[in-house]
């Protein structure tokens, strides 16, 4: 009889189909998790290369790295002991439908929401983010914005689905306040006069210490219900090749990463990792930022006040 057949515990070399390798729950209505996990696999609104639409498989791949050890430095806990959490699996929707994607992710994330879970979604390009504030805002009331990206997306010309218009039509919707709002990593043009966010370029989020980077960041959005969404964008190339719109001049995981931790005490209602595409990926680095970056968040969930 071989080895492997009489070794008892194999868990760390086996498959992973849910995110840290939680179980998969097609019910998350009725669930009792803290927190609900879902990926969106679209990348209908993409402009630059597609394939983002691969992302959350991605994600959920490289959180193998992240799932053996509970307690994740440099935090003092064991998310589980704080936490439960289910993954829901990819959303699924008519391909080549995108207004019925939009409204039938809407609806969904809304039924997830309003039985009292905080929802992670792993997209996907970033027009999903639109959708989801929907959702959100439908439970929490206009929401303040924590955005990480290379691009405003608050770009009014083109398709009203596009990846580089959601946060043009959610001021205008009312589903957040841009005046306590803050886009973090910018470095492509925009009109700074009548833009409507505080912007913290990539020059500043590189020159700036993080605390100098966080402090911004909670005087902006203060104790108000805040969205997280984050575009793997905001990271250099260097550290995210694998990603549709690469910009160069952007910061490292390591940056981002502490920027995320600082965020522990904001009322942090939902969240969101973008923008993953794998087919442009080397070694799975821009994937494992990505589910570093999931797993921080869910950290600082567990602190909010």
């Amino acid at each position: 009889m071989s080895t492997l057949a009489t070794t008892p515990d194999h868990s760390l070399y086996s498959n992973a189909f849910g995110y840290l390798r939680r179980p998969l729950n097609f019910s998350p209505q009725t669930s009792n998790a803290d927190v609900a996990v879902l990926g969106v696999p679209f990348d209908m609104a993409t402009t630059g290369r597609s394939g983002s639409r691969m992302g959350p498989g991605a994600i959920r791949q490289a959180s193998i790295h992240l799932a053996w050890e509970d307690q994740r430095w440099p935090w003092d806990f064991k998310l589980s002991e704080r936490l439960s959490m289910i993954d829901v699996g990819d959303f699924i929707f008519p391909p080549g439908d995108a207004e019925a994607f939009t409204q039938s992710l809407a609806d969904f994330a809304f039924e997830i929401i309003q039985s009292g879970k905080t929802l992670l979604t792993f997209g996907g390009d970033h027009f999903i983010t639109l959708p989801l504030l929907r959702a959100h805002h439908r439970v929490h009331g206009k929401l303040a914005m924590i955005h990480f990206d290379a691009h405003t997306d608050t770009y009014s010309q083109g398709s009203r689905y596009d990846h580089g218009t959601m946060f043009y039509h959610a001021p205008n919707e009312g589903l957040i306040d841009p005046n306590h709002s803050i886009q973090v990593g910018i470095r492509t043009d925009y009109t700074r006069e009548d833009h409507p966010f505080e912007v913290l370029s990539a020059i500043d989020a590189n020159n700036l210490s993080t605390a100098q980077i966080v402090a911004a960041i909670k005087q902006r959005v203060g104790d108000r219900p805040t969205y997280v969404t984050f575009d793997i964008d905001c990271l250099d190339p260097a550290y995210a090749p694998g990603t549709g719109t690469p910009v160069c001049g952007g910061i490292s995981s390591h940056k981002a990463l502490e920027i995320v931790r600082g965020l522990q005490g904001i009322n942090l209602v939902g969240m969101d990792v973008v923008e993953v595409a794998p087919a442009y990926d080397n070694s799975e680095v821009t994937a494992l930022a990505a589910a570093n970056i999931g797993l921080d968040l869910l950290h600082i969930l567990t602190l909010k006040p």
